[in-house]
């Protein structure tokens, strides 16, 4: 998968895991609106430096992913919403992506250690391939029975890349909520309140229950987190 055009800043930090201690609370004040640029960027780097070592270390001990050397990139093109994604370059090695916007409207650095984590556990649990695999598999499924009905080879196509699409979504809300107890693990582990990182969910359209949608409802995806964080001893 080829990515776009991303400059701005890139991120490479290896290293093996320390332990690290809780960051310092913030003022009450804080955590509720958006942080000034410099503060956002300050938290952003602050966040990678201390969340990709533990994620990198989460991912050679499950021993899923050949590639555990993340590389973390800012897309910097204007007028992207916020957003976050992970993909593979062409060597394979995981890339994680924030866009800009998503970095300014993070209200505290919880926020953006759990996105960092969610995004992360996709390449630690598989999900690229997996996602492939089973979008190949609709699309063979779909193609032959296209073929045994007598379909022309336009409406075959057709029907070949609908069981892709529709394959693929089976899976995504699963999917998600795999990475959100994966990485709400992985941001408590660097130190982070991963239910206090759930707090984008509140900024964010639901996407309700809605057929083949590829996220689960955000109420669902925050009461899975508090289960992860309870079950692992947080508060």
């Amino acid at each position: 998968m080829r990515l776009p055009l991303i400059a701005a800043l890139t991120l490479t930090l290896g290293g093996c895991v320390a332990t690290y201690p809780a960051p310092p609370a913030l003022p009450p004040a804080t955590g509720t609106a958006v942080q000034p640029a410099r503060a956002a960027a300050e938290n952003f780097i602050s966040v990678v430096q201390r969340v990709e070592p533990v994620a990198e270390s989460y991912c050679r001990s499950q021993g899923v992913a050949q590639n555990c050397d993340f590389r973390i990139v800012v897309d910097d093109r204007p007028g992207q919403p916020p957003n976050a994604f992970q993909t593979l370059d062409r060597q394979g090695r995981p890339v994680i992506g924030f866009t800009l916007a998503l970095i300014a409207d993070a209200r505290n650095p919880d926020e953006l250690a759990f996105v960092l984590g969610h995004e992360a556990a996709h390449h630690i649990a598989g999900h690229i391939p997996k996602r492939n695999d089973q979008a190949l598999s609709g699309a063979l499924l779909a193609g032959v029975l296209a073929q045994a009905s007598g379909l022309s080879p336009d409406e075959i196509r057709a029907a070949q890349n609908m069981g892709a699409e529709v394959a693929a979504r089976s899976y995504s809300r699963e999917f998600e909520l795999e990475a959100d107890a994966l990485g709400a693990e992985i941001a408590l582990a660097a130190g982070y309140d991963p239910n206090r990182g759930t707090g984008f969910f509140d900024r964010l359209p639901d996407p309700g229950d809605r057929f083949l949608g590829s996220h689960p409802p955000n109420a669902e995806r925050k009461a899975l987190v508090a289960a992860t964080v309870r079950r692992l001893g947080g508060s």
